[in-house]
């Protein structure tokens, strides 16, 4: 039977619930403290070692990974084919004799600075307005979290590894005006100029709470002891003494002992690697130090935030905005909102990776059996947006995968395994050493909907986040399989065959750039990118139907309304809305012109999929 959805009666029943306003509408008390250009942005993560080799005579060596887990450094190695299949050892792994998870911490890809620069037309084509990368300060590991040093580019980024480590050897590191500037941190600013070449804003990852058991500071510790000017840059716990009989050891992060933490009193990192860490951040904001951050990174993102104490950021911030009032600090912070929010009070950071979106979308979209009803998702959604400031909503990055959680392709595949809210519980859950999570490829209609959930992601309030490759149909499970190498057209890549466990799949999964998403995630991007209503506009709640999954909610900035209507069911549905428009509505999305009659208009709307409809299209 036909179902008749009159907007007048949606008025009535929802005027009062989802509105929030920006712009004119705005509560004009409140101040509006975040960077107005993150407001339109949509972000792009790339994790550089996995992204594009743009440069094989920097590529990583054997004696590059010293420090880093799983510290084996005479086995048989070698920069890890590009185009390989992923869970596939390849002969120099076969050597050592381990499984799969110790060498996939082995591999180095070689992704590097060139890399990003080679492909910065393709992430504006994408309609990309700024990227984030994950840490490119020098280490050993293949992420990256376990820095050397944060005044120094890793030198295999670069274009001379050996020439920038015998630089970096002669400089005098805890003396910031001596800090000299290698090929690798060159080539980082020529990224930056690049970038801001083509109109998008870079940030970068900042480690503050640890750094790695080879920084040149946790070095001088371990081998002068007591005698170490930075003893008391870290928690040593206890020291090398005969005559006690204790060995050195100190605090780790998580007890991760590659990690060493930095120490903290009462107002959070103490003096001597606050400092450290307050020059690096001027030194890569304005590099030339001349009082101009235009040829600086436009931010930071900051990892692990909640392991350091507010008054920390709260004085890091403070420095931050100093040297560029337009700067973007966004957390790590994997917590529900009431843990969250007092670092959203203008005071410390703008905004936060915002997985609770990820949370609430993962329930409505992904999930079925124990899915989340259409208004249980429109009151979560709302109880995220008036969480905060009413500015932070404009500018939190609204994820559905990173470098530290499934791809959203897998996260489709296996729908229902666990909530994904539930992060410390069920992080395991959605690893490929799970044996009952699946790493296949996703189907067609798994596709769709991934497709259709960035419909939404690209309409609602925030900014919306890409994960690198998520545009390709790259699949993974958790960490590290959502780290593969990129995926590009111009590269021949085997098919996966090899399961986790050795054993080989019934059918190869092929592996090659998924077209049809690709253009969708650029058509979705530019419908974002065109419309300020979409970026900036006032937010509002038409439609919620638990029964057919139809919700409809409307964008609205000055004279610019845009209604989204989203068909969650796996039925098509004809749609009836009443409105006061009188000529016609066009879908940005389908293409189609909707023509208002007798103060309505009627479509059909297929199952899994939706429209934008933009009210008076000629405009």
């Amino acid at each position: 039977m036909k179902l008749l959805f009159s907007l007048t009666v949606i008025f009535f029943l929802f005027s009062m619930r989802g509105f929030i306003q920006t712009g004119e509408g705005k509560n004009m008390s409140e101040k509006d403290f975040v960077p107005a250009w993150a407001k339109k942005v949509v972000w792009y993560q790339i994790f550089p070692d996995r992204f594009r080799n743009g440069d094989q005579s920097n590529d990583p060596d054997i004696q590059s990974l010293d420090g880093s887990w799983p510290h084996d450094n005479t086995s048989p190695w070698q920069v890890h084919p590009w185009t390989s299949d992923w869970y596939e050892l390849q002969p120099y792994e076969t050597k050592n004799g381990k499984d799969i998870w110790f060498n996939i911490q082995r591999r180095r890809y070689g992704g590097d600075l060139q890399g990003i620069i080679d492909k910065l037309d393709y992430l504006k084509e994408l309609g990309i307005g700024a990227i984030y990368l994950n840490p490119v300060f020098w280490a050993p590991s293949l992420h990256k979290y376990d820095a050397i040093t944060y005044h120094h580019i890793d030198p295999h980024f670069g274009p001379d590894p050996e020439g920038d480590k015998k630089l970096i050897a002669h400089e005098t590191p805890d003396d910031s005006s001596l800090w000299v500037w290698t090929s690798a941190d060159k080539l980082f600013l020529r990224l930056i100029q690049e970038v801001h070449k083509r109109d998008m804003k870079i940030i970068i990852d900042g480690v503050f709470n640890h750094m790695g058991i080879k920084s040149w500071i946790f070095q001088d510790v371990v081998k002068n002891q007591r005698d170490s000017k930075y003893k008391n840059w870290f928690s040593i716990t206890s020291w090398d003494d005969r005559v006690k009989g204790t060995k050195f050891n100190f605090d780790s992060w998580f007890g991760v002992k590659e990690l060493p933490e930095f120490r903290e009193n009462e107002n959070g990192i103490v003096e001597g690697p606050k400092n450290y860490i307050f020059h690096i951040t001027k030194r890569w904001m304005d590099p030339d130090d001349d009082g101009d951050p235009s040829d600086g990174i436009d931010g930071w993102r900051l990892d692990v935030a909640f392991c350091i104490k507010h008054q920390f950021w709260k004085d890091w911030r403070i420095h931050v905005k100093s040297i560029n009032p337009e700067a973007y600090l966004t957390a790590e912070i994997v917590d529900p909102p009431g843990v969250i929010k007092p670092y959203l009070q203008g005071d410390e950071f703008d905004a936060v990776m915002n997985y609770n979106y990820l949370f609430i979308c993962s329930e409505y979209f992904f999930d079925e059996r124990t899915g989340i009803t259409t208004s249980e998702f429109d009151k979560r959604l709302e109880k995220l947006r008036e969480a905060f400031p009413q500015c932070v909503a404009y500018v939190q990055q609204n994820l559905h995968g990173s470098h530290d959680s499934q791809r959203m392709a897998s996260h489709c595949v296996n729908h229902d395994l666990a909530k994904i809210r539930n992060w410390g519980e069920t992080f395991d859950m959605w690893k490929g050493s799970n044996p009952g999570y699946n790493t296949r490829k996703p189907s067609y209609e798994e596709y769709k909907i991934l497709m259709f959930t960035i419909i939404f992601q690209m309409t609602y309030v925030g900014a919306p986040y890409v994960y690198y490759g998520d545009e390709a149909g790259m699949w993974g499970a958790n960490d590290p399989c959502c780290r593969k190498p990129m995926v590009w057209d111009d590269m021949e890549y085997r098919d996966e065959v090899y399961l986790p466990d050795q054993n080989q799949k019934a059918k190869p999964d092929s592996v090659l750039s998924n077209k049809e998403l690709f253009e969708h995630y650029k058509k979705m991007i530019s419908i974002r990118n065109s419309y300020p209503a979409l970026q900036l506009g006032d937010y509002k709640t038409l439609l919620v139907d638990d029964k057919n999954e139809i919700y409809a909610f409307e964008r609205s900035l000055d004279k610019q309304d845009i209604i989204v209507v989203l068909n969650n069911g796996n039925s098509s549905c004809p749609i009836t809305l009443q409105t006061d428009h009188n000529e016609y509505y066009k879908d940005l999305l389908n293409g189609d012109m909707i023509i208002v009659e007798n103060g309505k208009i009627n479509f059909n709307l297929e199952k899994k999929w939706g429209r934008v409809l933009l009210k008076d299209f000629y405009r």
